[in-house]
């Protein structure tokens, strides 16, 4: 490792540096960038894409007086380094480190707290107007990746702050991926752009070559009219100006005299400026220039996958492989995260029935409520964090319809080191709410299997939540009844209490039983389907004994332990307790971690267990352990 990057503590240490210094200091980024996340697993390849360009702001731009907002917060690694965070930068990801995303609370330099696509321009012009009703006078800088521009929100801004002509600077860093491939005719129309470099410096030429010739009379100033107009559909950049935006580039995204020769230009130009910059995701790190995609998002190099272990989203994306094979009507859509949510098998073999339409979750429910009320059987996957946003589609366009559409929430649960933007911890709750929508939560892939073959012969919409991580049993071994709900299954019987679990967390239950044998006689069960609940028998064995311990990998707050309280509210002499999250966002560390710190392992659940048993309290709201 260098030493220049020793000597920065903030931005402004680096504006007195000259071209070679930057490009030295530029190598030593990506070196403690890569060292960084060979540890602790974060996404590699657009940080490095974006070191240049980071760099570039902070030599031009006066942080934090002048507003950088990063988008997604992919990014934003060489920022961290750049603004006092060097010496903690090795505890990025993990449990009480840095976050992986801008974070207000961690620097006067993070602005705005970023982890979900499409934000930043929204963000960015909120700021420019506070700004000038307050007569407060800075800079304020979006930077935007292009699959972000997939998102609907991006071009609600972008038409919003056009018709507001105020100084406000997006950044479009194009490096021409999201996580992986980008579609669609916004990606298509940036390709042209990048490609037609030769036809805006032929625009450039014949403007300078127009500006030298007199313009005499009438009909020199039609021509006049006329060749502006002409050079203007020559513009690569049409579709912004269009929108109200100046447009200038594109630029190589790693020539950082260029990139800060414009961005000073567009500040200095006034009014909404966007700057087009080509950047190489993967940047300096062969491997991630060879295959962006799988760098995207890393996990730490020294962590070795468990011998036979598959995920539940290959156990998902196989199934519907399987699906699809005898039953032509079905169709895969998800949001530019193909291979994250394992439907890249589908999209080889049924590349007619897979679609993946980007950064743009509400489109794609809305697509599959189409496609269902034709004949089609879609199955949307999407992470449970990015549902959120699509949740006006699930009740007006899915549920309210009554259409058959199976939802596959991915990553439901604590997902870890990404963090309190990437928790998914709040879909039963708001899925709970919807009338008509059929939620279930397999213990492993087998169960998994099992509930998609019984949700594709369903007449309405199903979600099926599953948590990150692996499972060894994935072999088909049930099958549900067609014309019947889901029941739960009883485990393990129990004399002195009985835990009722849901998913992954059906294993910490049994764990805890086994460690509370031969003191306590704890019965367990395994709920399978949130909505609706097999009433009858769980009121039957939460009468048979005196004690009901609720365990989840969810917010307590209108999840699975409510829907508990609800349904034992009328009977007399049943304790209930809940263990899962507390009214707050779960911060960052490994799953491991934060189960321990939040009283949701099987040691802890027993002796949750065991206190209660023993006279303890009986708390409806569980809290992180001491």
């Amino acid at each position: 490792m260098g030493t220049l990057l020793q000597e920065i503590n903030s931005p402004d240490d680096i504006k007195g540096l000259d071209l070679h210094s930057l490009e030295a200091l530029a190598q030593e980024i990506r070196d403690q960038i890569i060292e960084t996340v060979e540890q602790t697993g974060g996404h590699l390849g657009a940080n490095l894409g974006v070191v240049e360009l980071t760099l570039a702001l902070h030599s031009v731009l006066s942080s934090p007086r002048d507003r950088i907002i990063w988008d997604v917060g992919h990014q934003c690694y060489a920022h961290k380094l750049l603004t006092g965070r060097r010496e903690d930068f090795h505890t990025l990801r993990q449990m009480g480190g840095i976050s992986g995303f801008p974070h207000p609370q961690e620097s006067v330099h993070d602005h705005f707290g970023v982890g979900h696509s499409s934000t930043a321009i929204s963000a960015a012009a909120g700021m420019a107007i506070a700004r000038d009703l307050q007569g407060e006078d800075y800079s304020v800088v979006a930077v935007v990746g292009d699959g972000a521009l997939t998102g609907g929100m991006a071009f609600e801004a972008l038409n919003h702050i056009g018709s507001l002509g105020r100084d406000i600077v997006v950044i479009l860093n194009d490096n021409e991926m999201s996580i992986t491939n980008n579609v669609g005719a916004m990606s298509d129309y940036l390709g042209r752009i990048r490609s037609d470099t030769k036809l805006y410096k032929a625009r450039e030429d014949l403007a300078a070559l127009l500006l030298r010739v007199p313009l005499v009379g009438k009909p020199m100033s039609k021509v006049a009219h006329y060749f502006k107009n002409t050079l203007k559909s020559m513009l690569p950049g049409q579709l912004f100006e269009e929108l109200g935006f100046a447009y200038l580039g594109p630029f190589d995204g790693h020539n950082i005299p260029q990139l800060k020769k414009a961005i000073k230009a567009g500040i200095h130009r006034g009014g909404p400026v966007l700057i087009h910059v080509y950047t190489q995701k993967g940047r300096g790190h062969a491997l991630a220039e060879e295959s962006p995609h799988r760098y995207h998002g890393v996990g730490p190099l020294q962590v070795v996958p468990k011998k036979g272990a598959v995920s539940f989203s290959e156990v998902f994306g196989q199934s519907v492989v399987e699906l699809a094979k005898v039953n032509p009507n079905v169709v895969a859509i998800t949001a530019a995260m193909r291979d994250g949510t394992g439907l890249g098998q589908f999209a080889k073999q049924f590349p007619d029935r897979f679609f993946d339409v980007g950064i743009a979750e509400q489109h794609a429910l809305t697509l599959a409520a189409g496609m269902a009320k034709d004949g089609l059987r879609p199955v949307v996957a999407l992470y449970s964090t990015f549902l959120q946003r699509g949740y006006d589609q699930v009740i007006h366009d899915i549920a309210l319809q009554g259409l058959p559409v199976i939802i596959g929430v991915d990553r439901a649960g604590v997902v870890g080191d990404d963090g309190p933007t990437h928790q998914g911890v709040f879909d039963i709750s708001f899925l709970r709410a919807v009338p008509g929508l059929t939620i279930l939560a397999p213990r492993n892939g087998s169960e998994l299997v099992a509930m998609l073959n019984w949700a594709i012969s369903q007449g309405g919409p199903v979600a099926i939540r599953y948590p990150r991580g692996g499972t060894t049993d994935n072999a088909y071994q049930e099958k549900f009844s067609e014309g019947e709900q889901i029941p739960a299954l009883e485990l393990k019987p129990g004399r002195d209490g009985v835990i009722f679990a849901v998913g992954h967390m059906v294993d910490v239950a049994l764990e805890a039983a086994r460690l509370l044998e031969p003191e306590y006689s704890c019965g367990v069960v395994n709920i399978r389907s949130l909505k609706p609940l097999d009433e009858s028998l769980l009121l039957k064995l939460a009468r048979g004994t005196r004690y009901v311990l609720t365990l989840e990998d969810h917010v307590l707050a209108g999840g699975m332990g409510s829907s508990i309280l609800e349904l034992l509210s009328e009977q007399p002499g049943i304790k209930v307790q809940r263990l899962g999250y507390p009214d707050q966002f779960i911060p960052q560390g490994s799953i491991p971690q934060l189960h321990e710190a939040y009283g949701l392992t099987a040691q802890q659940v027993a002796n949750t267990f065991r206190k209660a048993m023993s006279g303890g309290v009986y708390q409806l709201v569980a809290s992180p352990e001491k």
